[in-house]
């Protein structure tokens, strides 16, 4: 049995563009500009750019994103960080939600 996640994928991601080519040329201008460095470093946003796909669940961003780190001479220690901090959020971002349930309770018990 495959797998549904394929490693060697990631490297077909151009096939993406093959039936609106023009629109996934926009897609990748717009997605390279963004990792450009500004305000922020290019190590820097390759490193929000790994916390945001461990949220996301997307291997194929973890495995490309970590090996954009690991080119930009950053440890296991400085990945680790910055997915704890995303991951932390997204708890956060999770558990806030409870709210939502208090709130129904409120409602249902006037």
């Amino acid at each position: 049995m495959s797998d549904y996640y394929n490693e060697e994928d990631l490297e077909r991601f151009g096939d993406v563009g093959r039936y609106s080519p023009e629109l996934f040329r926009k897609f990748m201008n717009w997605y390279n500009s963004s990792l450009e460095p500004g305000t922020l470093t290019k190590r820097e946003k390759i490193l929000i750019g790994l916390a945001v796909a461990h949220t996301l669940q997307c291997p194929y961003c973890i495995d490309a994103y970590t090996k954009s780190c690991l080119e930009e001479g950053m440890s296991l220690e400085h990945m680790t960080e910055a997915v704890h901090v995303a991951s932390a959020i997204r708890g956060g971002a999770s558990l806030i939600h409870t709210i939502q349930a208090h709130n129904v309770v409120e409602k249902m018990s006037l």
